[in-house]
């Protein structure tokens, strides 16, 4: 039976999923890099950012897992950029907004983004297609799900979508990773959630990278 999946989602101590201010420049805002420097040091993130460094066997584990039996994948708005929110702008023109990855992005099944704008689907290399749709989260889910078949379905973020999915109780599987950081402000992920690890069995694997792996299954 196919699982709704959330890997290598990282956050900060204080729980927060990206930073304040984000810009193109910036799009984690003013948390840089940082939440996510143990996967760009690993084998499943050098490839796709050019890093290395930091990372443990554990970390590499656990950063690998993010692209097994995934059928589709579903992402907020926020993750696929760009930063300022309303109707999309330069529609069929080299102005067009493709996403933060270039013309290759690092997915390789269709990818459901949310957004109150729909636009028309666009086909990226590499096979990624990407579709816009003004969905709730279990109304996305059933897209996604027809779409990857017999496969799961991975909720990639930002942090209110991952939230939004966890609130309606739709989330399976969801690996957090907590970097030993403090970024004060930004979005956080658990604000709402109390209780939820009711719903979970719970395991933790500390990394001398410095994060700790938090792995939720649903009972």
């Amino acid at each position: 039976m196919s699982q709704v999946r959330v890997h290598n989602f990282s956050i900060s101590l204080d729980g927060f999923g990206t930073g304040d201010g984000l810009t193109l420049d910036a799009p984690f805002g003013h948390a840089g890099r940082r939440l996510h420097e143990w996967m760009i040091a690993t084998r499943f993130g050098r490839p796709i950012l050019g890093q290395t460094g930091g990372s443990t066997g554990i970390d590499h584990a656990f950063a690998e897992r993010h692209e097994i039996g995934i059928g589709a994948e579903i992402m907020g708005r926020g993750k696929f950029g760009p930063p300022q929110g309303g109707p999309w702008t330069g529609l069929g023109t080299d102005e067009e907004w493709r996403g933060w990855w270039g013309p290759n992005p690092p997915f390789r099944t269709p990818v459901f983004v949310l957004t109150h704008h729909p636009r028309p689907s666009i086909e990226m290399e590499g096979g990624t297609v990407f579709h816009f749709v003004d969905a709730g989260p279990r109304e996305a889910l059933d897209l996604a799900k027809q779409a990857a078949g017999d496969r799961d379905v991975r909720i990639g973020g930002g942090p209110t979508t991952v939230r939004d999915f966890l609130a309606a109780d739709l989330i399976d599987a969801l690996h957090v990773v907590q970097v030993p950081i403090l970024l004060g402000r930004g979005v956080r992920l658990w604000d709402g959630l109390e209780g939820i690890e009711e719903r979970f069995d719970v395991e933790v694997v500390s990394s001398p990278s410095g994060v700790t792996h938090l792995t939720f299954t649903r009972r």
